[in-house]
């Protein structure tokens, strides 16, 4: 059986519509009595202004699809935005980095080379370059070096076409999208759907952009009080790497902050740039969540900081990362869930095909009986029907 065969559009798309039936249309998981449920309740509903509203108000788990539906269509576009909604996705997530002129548009990274056709194009040759970001060096086209004018006559494209060659199907259908563009869309689909859209809004490498002069909170803050998503009951997560940057949203904007956490070994790039010796082992500490939550309402952290995987890749005991945020009034969006074998822990694994999809179900089962309060995936049909099982279950 081939790729083809074993994922069609068509069978995506009726996981998805079944796993929106099970939770309903949009507070079916909500009003369970599991773990994970009970917890959301003992937290406190009352902290976010406007009871019922605001992300209290979210499916528990809440699927959040990574880039959109990454897994499906070439990331960061508004293709890939909208499958995720037509898939179930509770909340479609967006990237942000800067042009040239100041505009914010929907990237993973700065580094366009891999996500568009730029190197196609001869007029911008000369814009490739080699650069210093984050302390990482990479050769390739930049956001910051086009105008969007620029930027919007390049085409998008899948970034790991050796893992999702079905993708493919889709370069060159959709420009970059600028966030004010997904802004404009999430309310039409609002108003299709007769439903808030939520967005989880991420603000890339903001200490780097900052020294270029192009920091990116200012700018952000400016939009979501254009379209009415500054509120802390607004349908709209603040994301980053970078406490500094969700500290200086927490001052302009209401809506709620999520600080992100990689590898318990790293540090903030904002930490190394000022001096801060701190990692995200101390972070993930009951005094390093304390801190988080003097300004956030969240973390996402990385899946293994939940359960970390032994030397063989397997999955082992998780840690009290959940209960511990949880005690301290922060919700937890762990990533990123992948349905390839290649992204899976190794006990979770079929065959030897690293792009054949493996026992996703399997694993999601294990992270999410945690209690964790949403899930990146992207694949939010996987992710929505393994949610609807546990609900199935409690």
């Amino acid at each position: 059986m081939t790729q083809g065969e074993r994922r069609t559009p068509a069978r995506r798309t009726v996981l998805g519509a079944a796993g929106a039936t099970v939770l309903g249309a949009s507070t079916a998981l909500a009003a369970g009595t599991g773990t994970a449920q009970a917890a959301a309740a003992d937290r406190g509903a009352d902290r976010t202004p406007g009871r019922g509203h605001g992300y209290r108000s979210l499916p528990v788990p809440t699927v959040i699809g990574h880039r959109g539906a990454s897994g499906y269509r070439p990331e960061h576009t508004l293709g890939s935005y909208r499958h995720a909604l037509d898939l179930g996705a509770h909340v479609v997530e967006q990237d942000l980095v800067p042009t040239q002129d100041g505009h914010l548009v929907c990237r993973h990274e700065n580094d366009i080379t891999g996500t568009t056709d730029v190197a196609d194009h001869p007029e911008f040759a000369s814009r490739k370059a080699t650069k210093t970001v984050d302390g990482v060096t990479l050769t390739g086209w930049f956001t910051e070096d086009f105008t969007l004018a620029e930027l919007k006559t390049l085409r998008a494209k899948e970034r790991i076409p050796a893992t999702r060659q079905e993708n493919t199907l889709y370069d060159g259908r959709w420009t970059v999208p600028t966030f004010e563009e997904v802004l404009r869309w999430a309310e039409d689909e609002g108003r299709r759907r007769g439903r808030e859209i939520w967005l989880h809004v991420e603000t890339k490498h903001p200490s780097y952009f900052r020294s270029l002069g192009l920091g990116l909170e200012e700018r952000l803050a400016k939009l979501l009080r254009r379209y009415g998503r500054h509120r802390a009951n607004s349908p709209v997560f603040l994301q980053s790497f970078e406490p500094s940057s969700i500290q200086r949203l927490a001052k302009l904007v209401d809506a709620p902050g999520v600080v992100l956490l990689s590898g318990p070994g790293s540090r903030p790039w904002d930490f190394v740039e000022a001096g801060d010796p701190r990692t995200v082992a101390d972070l993930v500490t009951p005094a390093g969540l304390r801190w988080i939550a003097s300004y956030a309402q969240g973390i996402g952290p990385t899946l293994d900081l939940v359960i970390p995987k032994d030397a063989s890749g397997r999955l082992g005991t998780p840690t009290t990362l959940v209960r511990d945020a949880h005690a301290e009034g922060l919700i937890l969006h762990p990533y990123t869930h992948r349905n390839e074998n290649t992204f899976l822990p190794a006990d979770f694994r079929k065959g030897t095909d690293p792009t054949a999809y493996g026992d996703s179900f399997g694993a999601l089962k294990r992270y999410l009986e945690t209690g964790i309060d949403g899930i990146f995936s992207d694949n939010p049909d996987t992710a929505l029907l393994a949610a609807a099982d546990l609900a199935a279950r409690d």
